[in-house]
């Protein structure tokens, strides 16, 4: 069985790297990171990857929903008015899918929420735990704002969290059951998930080096990215397949051989009908942990070789958790439209026991064919494989 190539007719990014598209391509061409020293408040040292921008409120009917991480998701949006426009013009609303992805959805609000209510005795004003914390506060935002009256749904699988939703988009298509989506992910900062990852010793606290002998952890970022996915329509790009595994070989620990991320990305090729040679660039998954490095670097030796381009981009914004699917899926198009591989920033001196090509400089090539990488917790695994047009 082979999946139908879904035409992507747009996207959006926001993160460490920069506040939009081109000033996120901008920061891939110069080998420019988007990380810098945490501002929140820890008991240890950090380095994340976070929004510096400001970020226009929520007003009118949505102000009850203000917080960053809708914020986020309203100017991810913006920046798609005019693709939005021409997608509505094309199907109905109520064939038009929102699925997202997420792992913190608003717990920052709620952690300040907890902090006033440790020293106020109360919660502030106007803390509402269903318009500020949930899935569906931010879910809802962004149906809103998309003008989207078909399925709605958030995913929430860890760090494959908005890769999924790719897939998921598919076969609501293939089943007749919507005509275009929009998919992708949003996470913001907090110190649950810094605390939660340092209690691992998963954390650096100096800019990640994904794939060198010297890494030593991840760091943490924000941001988010949508893409439009259209049955038809003008697609910027095509997304051909989203293989997808679950080993469940351990809660955090990847299996040490990678078995279950070569199972993802060996359907994703199955689901294309394409074969490893086909593919001109992986876009890891490359944390910076010891372990991740090394599993998802034998699952890509034994599929593709030593020779296929491999970067992390996650030297960039950092591990962006539930947004990093959608992320990295959308730094793979600038790869597609650009012609030119990013450098692996960090990675150099590369492990001598990675044996596969990580680029440490900007390389020019014919990209055609990009397969990105999210791996998760519990041994959740997908690989989504974009093609030029």
């Amino acid at each position: 069985m082979t999946s139908r190539p879904t035409a992507i007719t747009g996207y959006s990014l926001v993160n460490g790297a920069g506040a939009d598209r081109d000033a996120v391509r901008d920061a891939l061409y110069a080998g420019r990171r988007g990380l810098s020293a945490c501002a929140l408040e820890l008991p240890f040292e950090a380095t994340t990857g976070s929004v510096d921008i400001a970020l226009a409120p929520l007003e009118g009917a949505l102000a009850p929903w203000d917080t960053r991480i809708t914020r986020l998701a309203q100017h991810l949006v913006r920046a798609l008015e005019a693709e939005l426009e021409r997608l509505r013009a094309r199907w109905s609303k109520e064939r038009v899918a929102v699925i997202l992805g997420t792992t913190t959805a608003g717990a920052d609000c709620t952690e300040a929420a907890y902090k006033h209510y440790l020293e106020h005795g109360a919660l502030p004003d106007g803390y509402d735990l269903w318009r500020h914390h949930t899935y569906g506060a931010v879910l809802y935002v962004t149906r809103t704002l998309c003008g989207a009256e078909g399925p709605s749904y958030v995913v929430s699988t860890a760090c494959t969290a908005s890769a999924k939703p790719l897939a998921a988009a598919q076969r609501l298509m293939a089943a007749d059951l919507i005509d275009a989506a929009v998919v992708g992910g949003i996470d913001t900062l907090c110190t649950m998930t810094l605390r939660g990852f340092a209690s691992l010793d998963a954390l650096s606290a100096s800019p990640c080096r994904p794939f060198s002998a010297e890494r030593d952890g991840l760091n943490i970022g924000e941001g988010g990215a949508l893409l439009l996915l259209e049955r038809e329509g003008d697609p910027v790009a095509l997304l051909e397949s989203v293989g997808e595994s679950s080993d469940a070989y351990h809660i955090t620990a990847p299996h040490p051989k990678g078995e279950g991320a070569e199972l993802a990305m060996r359907r994703a090729l199955e689901l294309a009908g394409v074969a490893p040679r086909d593919v001109d660039h992986v876009n890891a998954h490359g944390t910076g942990t010891p372990l991740n490095d090394s599993a998802e670097a034998q699952a890509i030796e034994r599929l593709f070789g030593r020779e296929v381009p491999v970067v992390s981009t996650k030297g960039y914004t950092g591990h962006t958790l539930g947004a990093a699917g959608a992320t990295e899926a959308a730094l793979a198009l600038i790869t597609l439209a650009e012609g030119w591989v990013p450098p692996s920033v960090g990675a150099a001196p590369v492990d001598e026991k990675i044996a596969i090509n990580v680029v440490t400089e900007r390389t020019s090539l014919g990209v055609r064919r990009v397969l990105s990488n999210s791996f998760a917790f519990g041994g959740n695994n997908t690989a989504v494989l974009l093609r030029a047009v």
